[in-house]
């Protein structure tokens, strides 16, 4: 798989995951883009760590969503 094609899929996950953020918690696209490109685990995806990519978009969306709350030392309001 080329470069090129790689990134392609990457950029479609990160979408995907930033939806699922939204749906899940009942944020706007803004607020869950945000969320994401700010967090630990979009740079893990960005450089392939821990073949994140084989993970799920609803649980990936659940790992940052944990990052966040814990960034901002909120109890976990909602649980999915």
């Amino acid at each position: 798989m080329s470069d090129e094609s790689k990134q392609v899929l990457r950029s479609s996950q990160c979408a995907r995951i930033i939806v699922c953020i939204s749906e899940m918690f009942d944020v706007t696209l803004d607020k869950a883009t945000d969320i994401f490109y700010s967090s630990e685990t979009a740079g893990m995806i960005e450089e392939d760590i821990a073949d994140l990519h084989c993970r799920s978009d609803r649980y990936l969306a659940g790992e940052v969503w944990r990052e966040y709350q814990e960034s901002k030392n909120v109890p976990e309001e909602n649980n999915f």
